[in-house]
């Protein structure tokens, strides 16, 4: 059943800054989608913690602006005492809110310390801090690129809720359809956690394809062609992706989907047209 604009869960997720200026850039940046009202924002956390000190420098900043956030957090390479650490100064920053993902290893990682799936980090979370976060995991209509089978993907799906996540947020995706089948998945094992679609404009044709072969999403042969005879017209590129990424919320919202939650890529403009045309 669709949806009411009112009743749709709003989310943007920033890439956490490196430098001052990027700090201050993603900071304009939520200024202007917080006009859209959104439930939550998040910040990740870079392949191994690798943007850790942006992610917490950018975290508190937006705390300090009353936002609602999220920040991502995996185990890399740190000890468990490190992470202890910074969910407690996350605590006293007001935070209650997190996004647990087990995260890419940046080359030379050489252990976990302890922990290998996402699950284990939940189960840690929960450990070290009870019930004082929210814990959102990620999840794959289209599989885990690294998953043996689509059971074996649901089944480490299952793991993450088992061990005390709340909800979750999925890869982007750009056949409404996958989704659909994950969710049919998900209740055929027991599961009815809340599952909210990630959301990638479309605004670059090379951004976009490097992407998607990292992370395994899929782009529609019809929309990949489209891209390319838009390749050399940004204006037009730009346009047809705002009205397939329209589309496809609109399709994923009709069908039942509790929310969206945009890759904003640190940007605002593309996020705030395609809420606009949803009503949002």
């Amino acid at each position: 059943m669709a949806r009411s604009p009112d009743a749709v869960q709003l989310s943007f997720e920033f890439s956490a800054p490196r430098s001052q200026q990027a700090t201050d850039s993603l900071l304009n940046t939520y200024q202007r989608l917080v006009k859209l009202a959104p439930d939550y924002v998040s910040v990740t956390y870079g392949a191994g913690g690798s943007s850790k000190d942006g992610t917490v420098q950018a975290v508190l900043a937006l705390a300090a602006k009353g936002a609602q956030v999220a920040p991502h957090l995996s185990f890399g390479n740190d000890s468990k005492d490190s992470i202890a650490a910074l969910l407690h100064q996350y605590m006293d920053a007001g935070i209650d809110r997190l996004v647990a993902l087990r995260g890419d290893a940046p080359s030379g990682m050489t252990g976990t310390r302890g922990m290998t799936h996402a699950s284990d980090l939940v189960a840690f979370i929960r450990q070290e801090t009870q019930q004082h976060f929210h814990i959102e995991v990620a999840a794959y209509p289209e599989v885990h690129p690294e998953s043996a089978s689509v059971e074996s993907d649901i089944n480490y799906f299952k793991l993450k809720m088992d061990a005390g996540a709340n909800s979750a947020i999925t890869q982007y995706f750009y056949n409404a359809d996958a989704y659909f089948r994950f969710q049919d998945n998900c209740a055929a094992v027991g599961l009815s956690a809340q599952v909210v679609p990630g959301i990638m404009p479309i605004t670059n044709l090379e951004g976009l394809v490097r992407f998607s072969n990292n992370c395994g999403a899929e782009i529609p042969r019809w929309v990949l062609k489209h891209l390319q005879r838009y390749a050399g017209d940004q204006q037009a590129l730009q346009a047809f992706g705002e009205e397939v990424v329209t589309a496809l919320c609109e399709k994923l919202l009709q069908g039942g989907a509790p929310g969206l939650h945009f890759y904003t890529l640190n940007r605002s403009k593309p996020c705030t047209r395609i809420c606009r045309n949803l009503g949002l």
